[in-house]
């Protein structure tokens, strides 16, 4: 599944990603972190290397949320924002949103509306 995701964004040109830790960046075994998805964070560091600005969103916090940005340093994962909206963002808008503003969204449980059958 990861797959089709990064083919689907890969023809996309974009300035920000946003992406979950559990389930995503590693297969999750909370509050351990899991075994890594290597297909997804190579594409995250060929976007990273190409100028796009990464965004780590997770409900981690405290000691698990330094386990993970860890755990994502040990693959030469670094990130622009954790758990926050860009410097820019924030001065574009006036205000931090609660809501990550990004252009895409990589996440294990994402849904988008036109699947939603009524």
């Amino acid at each position: 599944m990861c797959f089709e995701i990064i083919q689907r964004i890969t023809l996309i040109l974009l300035s920000n990603r946003c992406q979950i830790f559990d389930g995503t960046l590693c297969y999750s075994n909370w509050p351990d972190v899991g075994a890594p998805n290597i297909v997804l964070i190579d594409y995250l560091k060929k976007c990273k290397r190409n100028g796009h600005k990464l965004i780590l969103w997770t409900c981690r916090a405290g000691d698990a949320l330094e386990l993970a940005i860890e755990w994502c340093r040990q693959y030469q994962l670094e990130f622009d924002a954790v758990n926050d909206n860009l410097p820019e963002i924030i001065e574009k808008y006036g205000n931090n949103s609660r809501k990550i503003t990004c252009d895409y969204y990589i996440d294990d449980r994402a849904m988008l509306p036109e699947s939603v059958d009524v």
